[in-house]
């Protein structure tokens, strides 16, 4: 069974670090390339920061530049996204997906975790 399991969300103060994890099991993550999105309540979901299947091509949104950086482990199946310098508006649920190639458009992903509350407060 083809799963995705975000885990590494939680509370932190405005400047603090977070780093997200996104395990996969019953496929290999090299085969897909893998984003994060975020969504906000009463927002839409969007692309956060996305990278290939090779690791060679990757996306960061204009407001987490410098900021995240996202990363795949192929020995442990997981790709990571480490959030600093975090602000409030960070505050969300943060989700991976798996799809064909790399793009900030949700539609475009196959597959999906059930996210992680990322919540970014004093």
């Amino acid at each position: 069974q083809l799963q995705l399991v975000e885990s590494g969300g939680g509370l932190v103060q405005p400047g603090g670090s977070l780093r997200l994890s996104c395990a996969a099991s019953g496929f290999t993550l090299e085969n897909y390339a893998i984003g994060w999105f975020r969504q906000a309540p009463g927002k839409e979901r969007e692309g956060v920061s996305c990278i290939s299947g090779s690791g060679g091509g990757t996306y960061t949104a204009d407001s987490v530049k410098g900021r995240f950086t996202i990363s795949r482990d192929s020995a442990k199946n997981t790709v990571y996204l480490q959030m600093n310098n975090l602000k409030p508006e960070d505050t969300a649920v943060y989700y991976c997906a798996a799809g064909r190639s790399v793009s900030s458009r949700p539609g475009t992903y196959d597959y999906w975790g059930q996210g992680t509350q990322v919540t970014v407060s004093s």
